[in-house]
């Protein structure tokens, strides 16, 4: 479930974001809905750049969102401040205000990237567990191996 939070660009991560969830793309078929609350939202989707007015506005939405949360910058004004970088009234991007996770380069991303960004998102997730469980398997092994000497 992701929560999409737009801080002051162009619009144009939005509307791939939007595009990638059309049927064409289906982004669905991996589990990801958009929610209209951070409260039901696992990740937050990040665009554009951060703003003075809008960074109060992201750490609160950031801090409604329940454990375990995961944010991903999408475009390069999210990672960066994009052509807005050097405004007056912008503070940089994402990471300057919260921990991100993935980031999306472009500007705007293509669907076949923002897909490409959340299916890393989601190995990343399970890359732990899966190494938990084969550092287990090891212990066990090693338990074994002990056991028979």
């Amino acid at each position: 479930m992701v929560y999409p939070f737009q801080h002051g660009s162009c619009n144009g991560c939005d509307i791939e974001i939007l595009a990638t969830l059309t049927p064409r793309f289906d982004l669905e078929r991996l589990g990801v809905k958009l929610k209209g609350s951070p409260r039901h939202a696992d990740v937050l989707l990040s665009t554009g750049p951060v703003t003075r007015q809008t960074r109060e506005r992201l750490l609160r939405i950031y801090g409604q969102m329940h454990n375990p949360k995961f944010v991903v910058a999408v475009g390069s004004c999210a990672l960066s401040g994009g052509v807005y970088r050097g405004c007056y009234n912008i503070m940089g991007g994402v990471d300057t205000t919260i921990p991100v996770d993935t980031y999306i380069p472009g500007c705007p991303p293509r669907p076949e990237a923002i897909i490409d960004g959340v299916v890393k998102l989601l190995s990343s997730l399970k890359q732990p567990q899966d190494a938990m469980i084969s550092n287990e398997l090891d212990i066990d092994a090693e338990k074994l191996e002990i056991a028979s000497t």
